[in-house]
């Protein structure tokens, strides 16, 4: 195999082959150190590599290997990314801001001593928007995240870098997080399989939760297996967590094998009141229940009125910009203009208990109904800059409507998936999202898998990384 065949190779396969002794830990780190090396300065997907700590941990594992151990953790050797707003012990975390270059912690957050336990090699940090904020990778001080598939245009954000990374072929695998939709955008920009998990799935320890159980961890794969063995490690209670869930029954992994049996199926390619899908979004989501009716599930078009969280929402989600503490001289000028807009402890208190009463109805429709299909996004992704001009007032509400059926699964807690259907007339991929019941990823991951069976997705890879 050669080394872009390797780079390309899915996590779990790349486990395989360490376990089977086809290639070494050594060996696939090099790999992909190289092609960060070659490309990173052109797609800004990484902010810090660690190469020495990376190296150093594969020759162990190379070494543990060579003594032929009974037993190796499930992603042993296999190289993954971590997201800039998340803690490695001894590595900056800069949340996508030249203030916190020097801000090094002397913990890893609960994810990622999760992930190390599972055996994975961390290659480094991957870009973020400044504070998690924005749907586009662009923060003051860095370069832009760019898209793999053509470079004019966003990767999406904020977990841009992480996407970027998996679909050039920086990383087999990436932990990411979604507050608002920023898993399943980055992996609708670049054609990956996205899990934003359902509140409660993915410890946040030691740190603890700033928004309302808005945001989560969850991971970016190059395909459903990939990405639900990932939640299968990323999940579980941490002492002291506000939120938890029991224990699935079954892994995750093992549910991409499963049937999802005849679910019953809305879609909608209008979100109320942010108004249509445009037509590339739109098809790709009519492509999909079309599949879906052929493969037997109950289909109708409907969808809830998200009418309701349109004034709560961004009262709890912008909270998160004046929690980290930056002055306001620090931030860019959305992020500056969000603080401002930040009220007193009550109006958040209220915010909170709106959305809290919002969201009941809106689960609610889930009574009758399994999973729930949308776009990822109301239209394509933009290019890079391409709001860097407008008032900080013209740019969110641009946000607000691109991305405007993302936020409804983070405000309820429910779990959702983006899953590529292919792709639009500028090259970059088109993807929709499946939401679910309250804790039903099992259910999105058997479906998500019998749709990747039933429409196989191009093998063609970015011209940019050949």
């Amino acid at each position: 195999m050669n080394q872009e065949d390797l780079a390309f190779t899915p996590a779990l396969e790349q486990a395989q082959l360490i376990r089977d002794r086809q290639v070494s830990p050594l060996e696939l780190v090099e790999v992909y150190l190289d092609r960060i090396q070659r490309l990173n300065p052109v797609l800004g997907s990484y902010f810090t590599v660690m190469a020495d700590l990376a190296i150093a941990d594969a020759k162990t594992k190379t070494e543990i290997l060579a003594g032929n151990p009974p037993e190796l953790p499930p992603f042993f050797g296999v190289p993954i990314s971590i997201k800039d707003l998340n803690s490695v012990a001894g590595v900056p975390v800069t949340l996508g801001s030249p203030a916190l270059l020097n801000n090094i912690l002397d913990y890893d957050d609960g994810v990622v001593t999760r992930i190390k336990q599972a055996g994975f090699i961390i290659l480094g940090k991957t870009a973020t928007s400044e504070l998690g904020s924005f749907p586009y990778t662009e923060p003051m001080g860095f370069p832009p995240a760019r898209n793999p598939w053509n470079l004019e245009y966003t990767p999406g954000g904020s977990s841009g870098g992480a996407a970027a990374a998996v679909a050039a072929g920086l990383c087999a695998i990436a932990q990411g997080s979604d507050g608002g939709g920023s898993i399943r955008g980055p992996a609708a920009c670049c054609g990956l399989v996205g899990i934003k998990p359902s509140r409660g799935r993915v410890s946040q320890a030691p740190a603890g939760d700033r928004i309302s159980g808005l945001a989560t961890s969850g991971p970016l794969g190059r395909n459903v297996a990939d990405a639900a063995a990932l939640l299968d490690v990323m999940s579980g209670y941490i002492t002291g967590d506000p939120y938890w869930l029991p224990d699935p029954e079954t892994s995750f992994l093992s549910n991409t094998k499963e049937p999802p049996g005849n679910l019953r199926i809305a879609y909608g390619t209008s979100i109320i009141p942010f108004g249509n899908a445009d037509a590339t979004c739109k098809q790709a989501v009519l492509d999909t229940v079309g599949q879906l009716t052929k493969l037997g599930h109950t289909v109708t078009e409907k969808c809830p009125d998200f009418s309701g969280l349109v004034e709560p929402f961004p009262v709890v989600w912008q909270a998160g910009v004046g929690a980290v503490g930056l002055p306001p001289e620090a931030l860019q000028p959305l992020n500056r203009w969000l603080l401002s807009r930040i009220g007193s402890a009550s109006q958040y208190l209220q915010a909170v208990l709106q959305m809290q009463v919002v969201c009941r109805e809106i689960v609610a429709f889930f009574d009758d109904i399994d999973v729930l299909v949308l776009p990822v996004y109301l239209h394509s992704p933009i290019k890079i800059g391409e709001w860097a001009n407008l008032s900080p007032e013209d740019t969110f509400q641009n946000i607000a409507h691109w991305i405007s059926p993302c936020p409804v699964a983070n405000a309820t807690g429910q779990p959702a998936i983006a899953f590529p259907v292919g792709f639009d007339s500028n090259g970059v991929p088109v993807s929709v999202q499946l939401i679910g019941k309250p804790a039903a990823e099992a259910t999105l991951i058997r479906l998500a898998a019998q749709l990747s069976a039933a429409m196989p997705r191009s093998q063609k890879r970015p011209e940019l990384v050949k």
